[in-house]
């Protein structure tokens, strides 16, 4: 690079004595300077559009002020960050706040290592420059570049100066050019990481949100424009809150005073080219993006053109070497280049992102390269992300029928996937990847892709979600498969459909797609596709109330799954008997199918399948009064679920263990598990399990009556009841009306309580539930003996009684004892009084229920319990 003359220094400095040489950007005195005349060389400072960097400003400050309090040498800082965040911008202005520290001069050298063609100043240049400012004649100055550095650090011993080292291109260009000792402060900038150098690193991330926009409004002169907030907050969104993007929309439409910032946001929006209209003369954001790109190594282009493929927002070094068809070792290396040069960043250790604007770019620049080449880097991407979502799917999976298909493993192998564990974790982290990697499918029409990727990844989102999310995903699998003519993928995606529009609530949607699956199975003759429809449509049926149904087509799936010799699918089958036979009343049965499904599930070593066992066992056992039994193995499920973070399972046993607590006297442990359970249950978006807990929950309070129970418990009954009707589940519905007409009672509203349990006894004897009905019935006689009737309140409790025994309930049959024991007292006959109290408190002395319930004052009123699904 050849040095400009006297005659070719440009721009003015701070004073008529100093001009600015522009080939090398160092100030220094024309003509004859005095050797230790000091130099304030700093560039016009922009205070008036400066902000959002007052932390890195007060860690310059603070850090610069204390060292020169206490006489040290100032540390030298590192300012690194992506192009256009800022980094001059900052130097500059701490610079000028620092300058009355610094009374020996103040320096400025533009490195040029990302100047459009310019070639990086080499240190020998930029050494040359620094001594001529300093006074030294040619011939004062030392030929070599160690010598010349010698003579630069001899010159600021002692001396308070501040430094500026502006686009440094690494550690060779800067350490040449560092004081060697004295009170000088250095600030590099940099968009590369200068690990090399032993500086304190500060770097630069985007504006946060109010900066932003603060920004822009200043540069705009939109300021005070009413009604201009939201395009402005929109804009600087679309700028990735990136300063150097935000100051060129800015000052486009600062020269627009016609235009709004709703004006140019709309602009913006329309276009498919972000970067385009992010320009203004001969500066633009892709045109620093671009000289960031072209210093990097063939190789490390390449990937980089390639990541900006990716639709998802970050991505392991495992899904760069599929994208960038490389072993994992080079793919490593390469990232931590782009790392380095701040085109990548690293937010969590191992995950990598892009910014907006840079991933725009790289995928600009990929799309330019040749359309095979594209076409096979996407390929590979999707091949990816379908056999990893399989292999972890498969840890999850509740039968092997579950299971996508298997493809090929990528070339650079997938992440360690070894259990049910890792598998969610990895899923965890990749959620997003993989439903971008599904619409980006959907929108190039590769309708077979969609279905694969959706198959592949459904296991996953039925068990972790969002539901919500899943449900579209099968939906465009359905339609996809359909284009493709492929009914038997059409089928398995209807089943897909079927449980998570289940599991979201939309029972319409999944009787539908479960009844399509079915025919479409049956038609194809397909055993195993049979099998799962019928499984799926037998959950199905219970949860709406028909047992006989549900427990022929879990029967019927059953023999299927063990002529199929599938052991997953029958435990699966299993567990769901285990769930339907109680319904009728055959609980030996239920505990028999329980039971084998998790011997079946232990022998495999299916922990999900385990804990959805013992979950159910646990029911069971709580149902029947034993309830050490049921405390036992909901909490052993409780800590598989929580091993596994298995969501879903987790809420289950939580909210069963409370149920648990309130009949045992723990209070406070009730509410602590049933409160836990409704924050999960709201949190993966299950309103069915929500319903459940909001009534235990509401029942809760009618058991304590603290100041406010019947509101609390209203409003709880009140959305339960809610979310029963509009999921159509008829035993919620019973259950809510139920809990809600006792409340009613408890309160003295005879009509209203009548009404609800009415209703709730209506629901009960149509579900054939006799369990349902004993409670009901209990709660009715409880408001007759109220109005003052305890003949008809006897009739009813004898009643609720016999269906207590019938539904093997102990504590519907305690209930109803008690009631008559109450009744009879009324009705002045102690001997029968003592008889019934007598035999319901050796029932709640066997199954362990809280003794409260003996108490007089409470009128058997404490245990007004919702009964387990």
């Amino acid at each position: 690079m050849v040095a400009d003359g006297p005659a070719d220094l440009r721009g003015r400095a701070r004073d008529d004595a100093r001009v600015y040489q522009a080939a090398r950007d160092v100030h220094v005195h024309e003509g004859q300077v005095r050797a230790l005349s000091p130099i304030h060389a700093l560039p016009r400072e922009t205070t008036s559009t400066f902000t959002g960097r007052s932390a890195e400003l007060d860690a310059l400050f603070n850090a610069a002020l204390h060292a020169a309090a206490a006489g040290q040498v100032i540390a030298i800082h590192a300012i690194d960050g992506m192009a256009g965040i800022g980094k001059t911008a900052l130097a500059i202005h701490a610079a000028h706040l620092l300058e009355p520290y610094f009374p020996d001069g103040q320096y400025f050298v533009r490195l040029h290592a990302h100047t459009p063609g310019v070639a990086p100043v080499e240190p020998l240049d930029a050494l040359e420059s620094l001594l001529a400012a300093q006074g030294l004649s040619p011939q004062e100055i030392p030929g070599d570049l160690d010598a010349r550095a010698a003579v630069w650090r001899h010159r600021l011993a002692g001396r308070r100066t501040l430094l500026i080292l502006d686009d440094a291109a690494g550690h060779q260009q800067v350490e040449p050019l560092l004081p060697g000792s004295g009170d000088c402060l250095v600030l590099i900038t940099s968009r590369r990481r200068l690990a090399a150098i032993d500086a304190v690193p500060l770097p630069l991330h985007i504006l946060p949100e109010a900066a932003a926009v603060e920004l822009f409004a200043s540069l705009s002169g939109r300021t005070n424009q009413p009604g201009q907030r939201d395009a402005i907050s929109a804009i600087v969104r679309l700028c990735g809150h990136l300063p150097l993007a935000i100051s060129l929309l800015a000052s486009r439409l600062r020269h627009h005073p016609s235009w709004t910032a709703a004006d140019l946001l709309e602009e913006l929006k329309d276009t498919h080219d972000r970067l385009a209209h992010m320009q203004a003369e001969d500066v633009a954001v892709a045109a620093a993006f671009e000289t960031s790109y072209r210093v990097l190594e063939p190789g490390q282009q390449q990937l980089f053109r390639r990541l900006g493929l990716h639709p998802g927002v970050d991505f392991d070094a495992y899904v760069a070497a599929a994208l960038g068809e490389l072993s994992l070792p080079e793919t490593r290396r390469y990232l931590e280049a782009l790392y380095g040069d701040h085109l990548l960043d690293e937010p969590v250790r191992g995950r990598y992102q892009m910014h907006d604007l840079i991933r725009e770019y790289a995928g600009s620049l990929a799309r330019e390269t040749d359309q095979l080449e594209l076409d096979r880097a996407e390929e590979r991407l999707l091949d990816y992300y379908q056999h990893v979502a399989a292999a972890a799917g498969a840890h999850v999976a509740q039968a092997a029928l579950d299971l996508a298909p298997p493809t090929p493993p990528p070339l650079a192998g997938v992440p360690p996937i070894s259990d049910q564990e890792s598998a969610l974790a990895w899923f965890g982290v990749e959620r997003a990847s993989l439903l971008a990697c599904v619409d980006f499918a959907h929108r190039g029409g590769q309708h077979l892709r969609v279905v694969r990727l959706t198959a592949a990844v459904a296991a996953l989102l039925r068990f972790a979600g969002p539901w919500d999310e899943g449900a579209r995903l099968h939906r465009l699998a359905v339609a996809a498969a359909a284009t493709s003519g492929k009914p038997l993928a059409e089928a398995g995606a209807l089943v897909n459909l079927g449980v998570i529009s289940f599991l979201k609530g939309d029972y319409p949607s999944a009787r539908e797609a479960l009844a399509s699956a079915l025919a479409i199975y049956r038609e194809l003759d397909d055993q195993p596709g049979q099998a799962r429809a019928l499984t799926q449509l037998g959950t199905f049926r219970r949860l709406t109330g028909d047992y006989g149904e549900a427990i022929e087509a879990l029967t019927r799936a059953l023999e299927i799954y063990r002529a199929l010799g599938d052991q997953p699918g029958q435990a699966y089958a299993l567990i769901k008997l285990g769930t339907a036979r109680p319904m009728v009343g055959d609980y030996p049965g239920a505990s028999q199918a329980l039971t084998l499904a998790l011997r079946i599930a232990r022998k495999l070593g299916h922990r999900l399948a385990e804990a959805d066992a013992l979950n159910e066992l646990g029911t069971i056992r709580h149902l029947l009064g034993d309830y050490p039994g049921a405390t036992r193995d909901l909490s052993a499920g409780l800590d598989i679920a929580r091993e596994l973070t298995d969501r879903f399972a987790e809420a289950y046993a939580l909210n069963e263990l409370g149920l648990v607590r309130q009949h045992t006297g723990d209070r406070v442990g009730a509410r602590a598990a049933s409160t836990g359970a409704l924050a999960i249950y709201r949190e993966i978006g299950s309103l069915l399990g929500e319903a459940d807990a909001l009534i235990y929950l509401g029942t809760l309070d009618c058991v304590e009556r603290d100041p406010g129970y019947d509101e609390r418990a209203g409003a709880a009954f009140a959305r339960a009841l809610q979310i029963c009707r509009k999921l159509g589940d008829r035993l919620g519905q019973a259950h809510a009306s139920t809990r809600h007409g006792n409340l009613l009672r408890l309160n003295a509203d005879h009509a209203g309580a009548e009404e609800s349990l009415t209703q709730a006894l209506r629901i009960y004897r149509e579900l054939n539930h006799c369990r349902g009905q004993a409670e009901a019935t209990s709660h009715t006689a409880a408001l007759l003996a109220d109005r003052n009737d305890p003949v008809a309140a006897m009739d009813r409790y004898r009643a609720a009684l016999s269906l207590a025994r019938l539904a093997f309930s102990p504590l519907e049959e305690a209930r109803a004892l008690e009631g008559l024991g109450r009744c009879a007292r009324l009705l002045g006959d102690d001997d029968a009084a003592y008889a019934h109290r007598r035999a319901a408190g050796a029932i709640y002395r066997r199954t362990g229920l809280d003794s409260d319930v003996t108490r007089e004052d409470h009128g058997g009123d404490l245990h007004q319990l919702p009964h387990p699904r």
